[in-house]
């Protein structure tokens, strides 16, 4: 008579290292997967034959285990795919693991039979075992005597033997904590410095729900939104086989009756009115009008109205007269505007000069300002780097700003170089690229041309800079018809632009490729 397959025996149903000495021995034995049979206390043995032949002594795997070479793909799921509840898995795992030391091809073949199924009962266990950490609820339960620590008991029913998985995962999230998680498979229990483990339990082992129960329901039914209620997606998420553990699962099916009615409650509501942690810009008003723009500067001079004025080297007002032919405004002062108390002086005042002549401006017959009168920085070692202003000081400039506007004469156009100059002269959100070179009208009928402000340039990447400057010109070409100096100036050659550039400013350099020059 034959002898039977070889049994091996583990130690339980969850040993992957069992699994794993047994099988670099057999496959250092050289043993093919057809001559064994696994078999694991308390769980059906897979392959079974009638006639009973099989070895009931567990098989000696003693002796020196030689490397057994395997992808990293089959150490990645192996671990995983043990845990299965599928009596079949450690067969199949063997199997595989044997196959690939005599198929070179099968760790690349991602449809072979075997790797599919030990893929789909590796997937099934990670499942699970996500599935335990969100849906375990523990119940409170007082200590055992006088000034002894609760204790929290849960319930859980995983479909796989993940307990001893997934016990690390609890023993550090709730490392204070005395906890004993139940299961029908096997049992855990955390006293505060090492775990244990026990065999299965009832469902009546568990406590009864406690008042952390209400909680959970409390806080369910105040997130709930119906209308993102989506039942299918949510029973994806969250199967109908776990609500008996879960107290907020009573919930579900009435708050989704109501969610309907609920969501046209909400649709039928009025809008909600905003409330503004600040006043709109446009109620901001000068403290007292002052006649004359000498006196404006004056008087602002000494302006504390943010804490932009303790920090900047002094105010920076504007330069121009009363009679200017056009207002430009811009952000705020930079590091050499701040130094020499004139607006438009640094490397973006040099490139604003530049456009100026290719226009046929004179910078002197412009008002030059900003938005915000005092540089805004912050300190990075010895350097001062530019810091955008924020809402609190466009509010506190507002008041200048518009006390210049009521000292120049209203038919005068504006220029509002960059987004925050434009939100301080038409007291709204102005979307740049998308408005640039366009005239839009303020509230009072003045007319205001917007565009980026010349640092947006400097601070594009070299190669990008020449064609910038060449759209920015384009913006600004019906400026000069607007002051009444006649229609603005024909495209020209570069060349030809670039001579009465220097004809217009023997100062202003010739464009090129690097706006910083």
């Amino acid at each position: 008579m034959a002898a039977g397959p070889r049994v091996i025996r583990l130690g339980g149903p969850a040993d992957a290292a069992g699994w794993g000495r047994a099988s670099r021995a057999l496959l250092r034995d050289q043993v093919p997967p057809q001559d064994l049979r696994w078999a694991v206390e308390g769980e059906a043995e897979a392959g079974l034959f009638d006639d009973g032949a099989a070895a009931a002594e567990p098989s000696p795997l003693d002796g020196p285990t030689a490397a057994v070479a395997v992808p990293p793909r089959f150490l990645d799921l192996a671990p995983h795919a043990l845990l299965h509840a599928d009596p079949r898995r450690h067969a199949l795992l063997y199997r595989l693991a044997w196959r690939l030391q005599r198929e070179p091809g099968l760790r690349h073949d991602p449809l072979d039979a075997d790797w599919v199924a030990a893929e789909a009962l590796a997937k099934a266990v990670r499942r699970d075992l996500h599935k335990m950490r969100a849906f375990l609820r523990f119940h409170e339960q007082p200590g055992d005597g006088p000034g002894e620590p609760s204790r929290f008991v849960a319930w859980f029913e995983p479909q796989h033997h993940i307990v001893e998985a997934n016990a690390p995962f609890f023993a550090r999230r709730f490392a204070s904590m005395r906890w004993a998680i139940l299961t029908p498979l096997r049992s855990v229990a955390w006293d505060g410095e090492r775990l244990a483990f026990g065999a299965g339990a009832r469902r009546e082992d568990a406590p009864a729900e406690d008042a952390q129960h209400a909680l959970w329901r409390t806080y369910y039914a105040s997130i709930f939104n119906p209308a993102r209620l989506k039942l299918q997606a949510m029973q994806r998420e969250m199967p109908r086989r776990y609500w008996p553990l879960l107290p907020e699962a009573r919930l579900i099916a009435p708050l989704a009756a109501e969610a309907t009615r609920r969501m046209q409650t909400m649709i039928d509501q009025p809008p909600t009115v905003t409330r503004r942690r600040l006043p709109a810009m446009a109620a901001t008003a000068p403290a007292a009008p002052v006649a004359g723009l000498d006196a404006l500067r004056r008087q602002a001079a000494g302006c504390t109205a943010c804490p932009l004025g303790a920090r900047a080297t002094q105010t920076v007002f504007s330069e121009g007269s009363a009679d200017a032919l056009a207002v430009l405004v811009g952000e705020q002062p930079g590091d050499q505007e701040d130094l020499q108390g004139r607006p438009f002086v640094g490397p973006a005042g040099r490139l604003l000069d530049r456009v100026l002549a290719e226009l046929g401006l004179p910078r002197e017959r412009l008002y030059l300002t900003n938005a915000v009168k005092h540089f805004g920085h912050e300190l990075r070692g010895q350097r001062r780097i530019h810091k955008t202003p924020g809402q609190r000081e466009l509010l506190a400039c507002q008041g200048w700003l518009q006390q210049e506007l009521a000292a120049l004469p209203a038919d005068r156009p504006l220029v509002a170089l960059g987004g925050t100059a434009a939100r301080a002269l038409l007291g709204r959100p102005v979307a740049v690229l998308r408005e640039r070179g366009q005239w839009l009208t303020r509230t009072d009928g003045r007319r205001v041309l917007v565009t980026l402000h010349p640092a947006a340039l400097l601070r594009l990447p070299a190669g990008e800079q020449a064609a910038a400057f060449e759209q920015w010109l384009d913006d600004l070409r019906s400026l000069p018809a607007q002051v009444g100096q006649g229609a603005s100036p024909a495209v020209r050659t570069g060349s030809q632009r670039a001579h009465s550039s220097a004809q217009a400013s023997p100062s202003a350099q010739p464009p090129s490729t690097s706006l910083g020059q």
